[in-house]
Parts: C-alpha cells; sequence; structure tokens
C-alpha cells in the first residue's frame, strides 16, 4: 500500500487523492501538518528524488524566505529547513513499493499505480 503525505487543505493533494481513489488504488492520507513529519522521511524523500526537487519555490512559504536562506540553500540546510517548514516541501509525497513520487501529475500516477496483466496494484 502506498502512502500520500501533504495538506489536506492543498488543492494538488486534493486532485491526487481523488485520482487514487477513483482508480481503486488502495492508499493512506498522512497529514505532514496534522501528523508531522521527521528527520528519516525527509531524507528518504531527499535519498529517492533529491531535495532539489522537493522545495517548492511557488510556495508563499518560499516567497517570505529572506534572500540570504534562499540563495544559500544547499544539501546540507535543505533538509533541516523542509523539517522547520513542511509547507515548503511540494506537494503531495507519494511514497509506494517502487519509490517516491513528488507532485501530482495523473499520467506519472497511471505509470506508475496502473496494474499491467498479472501485476497487482500497489
Amino acid at each position: 500500500m502506498l502512502t500520500l503525505f501533504g495538506i489536506k487543505q492543498c488543492d494538488t493533494v486534493k486532485k491526487a487523492l481523488n485520482w487514487l481513489t477513483e482508480n481503486d488504488v488502495e492508499h493512506t492520507f498522512h497529514d505532514i501538518r496534522k501528523d508531522g513529519l521527521d528527520e528519516q522521511m525527509i531524507q528518504r524523500w531527499a535519498d529517492a528524488v533529491g531535495w532539489q526537487i522537493m522545495v517548492n519555490k511557488r510556495s508563499t512559504t518560499w516567497r517570505n524566505l529572506s534572500d540570504d536562506v534562499k540563495n544559500n540553500l544547499s544539501a546540507e540546510n535543505a533538509l533541516a529547513l523542509l523539517l522547520k517548514n513542511p509547507t515548503l516541501i511540494k506537494r503531495p509525497v507519494v511514497e509506494h513499493q517502487g519509490g517516491v513520487i513528488i507532485g501530482f501529475k495523473a499520467a506519472d500516477f497511471a505509470a506508475a499505480f496502473t496494474p499491467t496483466k498479472n501485476q497487482p496494484r500497489h
């Protein structure tokens, strides 16, 4: 089973959850505001996709960061910044048997979660 991490009010998270439900993909939802995050989660995602992909540079949180923080973001400090500011993480984050997906594109979800013949859903 896969886990979708996000914020319930996020439109992109809603689209992803709807897609999973409509396509009968078993999943659990982890609200990063209510249920929290830990360093191991963020590290797992960064190891899978790279920390740069995780940073939502279109978010209000990003726009509110100082130029100094934005200009000096690096592998050494990015994970701590994401842990401190969970809304800076591009959403949703999906952990599944095949890895980690950041963001929602129906085609990516279909490729990852639509079973081929004789292959079960994730």
